[in-house]
């Protein structure tokens, strides 16, 4: 496999009065992986991209991790180190935003 870990950010947008991600700030949170893995030198075993909807709307902004299926909820920029350093390098997923 080429990546050890995927992270897909939802950039999907509904119509209203449905909340979505995208209009949630889908893409400024995938820029926000991609920049934060470049400068930690990770964005080679570790990829962030867009999605469509994970079909978690009501809990958007949202992104999954895999291999482990991970999938958080309410996530804004401030978080992505945090589930960078945390998850991504450390293993351990960020509880406070883990979809249960």
């Amino acid at each position: 496999m080429k990546y050890t870990k995927h992270v897909f950010v939802c950039t999907n947008d509904k119509e209203a009065p449905k909340k979505c991600c995208g209009s949630e700030r889908g893409m400024e949170l995938v820029n926000a992986f991609k920049e934060g893995l470049k400068s930690k030198g990770l964005d080679i075993e570790i990829r962030a991209q867009r999605a469509g909807c994970l079909d978690t709307c009501g809990k958007g902004p949202s992104v999954v991790v895999y291999p482990e299926g991970v999938f958080y909820g309410f996530v804004t920029p401030e978080d992505v180190n945090e589930i960078i350093e945390k998850h991504l390098v450390g293993n351990e997923p960020v509880e406070r935003l883990v979809i249960a």
